[in-house]
């Protein structure tokens, strides 16, 4: 069963900083594209970044290029999304998944999702 668990989130000030982690197990890890995605209230969910199983290939909105890094560990079955720059339009839960095909920037290409982790931006 495949379980991945977001924590990092919090409150920061406009311009700062949080970087979020996504645990990953009863998958291969190291086989598996992982993305980022957030969602705000009323909003739906949306694609942030994406990385290919190798760390090779990064992929990020253009809400968030220059601004965000991601990231993984293999070895830790972990992938990270460092978020710096941060604007209050940032403010959202955000989710990691596992990309099972497609272009990597729907929903709809990934299996399954954490919990999500909540990042409020204040002004």
């Amino acid at each position: 069963q495949v379980h991945l668990v977001e924590s990092g989130g919090g409150l920061v000030q406009a311009g700062g900083s949080l970087r979020l982690s996504c645990a990953a197990s009863g998958l291969t890890f190291s086989s598996s594209s992982m993305g980022w995605f957030r969602q705000a209230p009323g909003a739906e969910r949306e694609f942030v970044a994406r990385i290919s199983r190798s760390s090779i290939n990064t992929v990020y909105a253009d809400s968030v290029k220059g601004r965000f890094i991601i990231s993984r560990d293999n070895a830790k079955n972990t992938v990270y999304l460092q978020m710096n720059s941060l604007k209050p339009e940032d403010t959202a839960v955000y989710y990691c998944g596992v990309r099972r095909g497609g272009s990597g920037a729907s929903v709809s290409d990934y299996d399954y999702w954490g919990q999500g982790t909540q990042v409020t931006v204040s002004s």
